[in-house]
């Protein structure tokens, strides 16, 4: 593997969906493919939004109204691609320092009039430092992006 390989995360994914349809589910039911265990917050989770604009963030809602913004959105053009940052660190904790986040982009790309191919790539992991490797692994892991996509993919049998 090479060292820029190393750095980016690649995953991929043909749903049984038209491409709209593929680009609405994954921003607007995040929270129904998002592991429930993926969770920064020291209660359930009661909700996870999507803000739909370039600005808005990825914001995970406890049942007892605390909110964990663990995400800023960059990119957001319906229905081709979604870019958002990755503001968790190595730790597991929130990164509040944007030059120390990596990146998630998400392209949709029609294979037919039901059928979409879903791209993830989650890139710049070296901005986490020294331990950037844990998130990689992390996200590169069964419990990680590809649990996602399955997931996501489930929501669109």
């Amino acid at each position: 593997m090479t060292e820029t390989a190393a750095l980016v995360v690649r995953r991929q994914i043909v749903v049984h969906a038209p491409i709209d349809r593929a680009f609405a589910t994954f921003t607007e039911r995040f929270g129904d493919f998002k592991p429930p265990e993926h969770n920064l917050l020291g209660v359930p989770i009661a909700e996870t939004v999507f803000d739909p604009e370039v600005g808005g963030h990825i914001t995970d809602r406890g049942v007892d109204g605390s909110e964990c913004r663990w995400a800023r959105v960059l990119a957001f053009d319906p229905p081709d691609r979604v870019v958002f940052s990755w503001d968790i660190n190595p730790q597991w904790q929130v990164e509040t320092d944007p030059e120390h986040t990596s990146e998630v982009e998400v392209r949709f790309v029609a294979e037919g009039p039901r059928l979409t191919r879903v791209e993830l790539e989650h890139r710049h992991l070296d901005r986490h430092g020294d331990d950037w490797q844990a998130v990689r692994d992390g996200v590169a892991d069964d419990a990680g992006w590809p649990l996602y996509l399955s997931r996501y993919a489930d929501l669109l049998r």
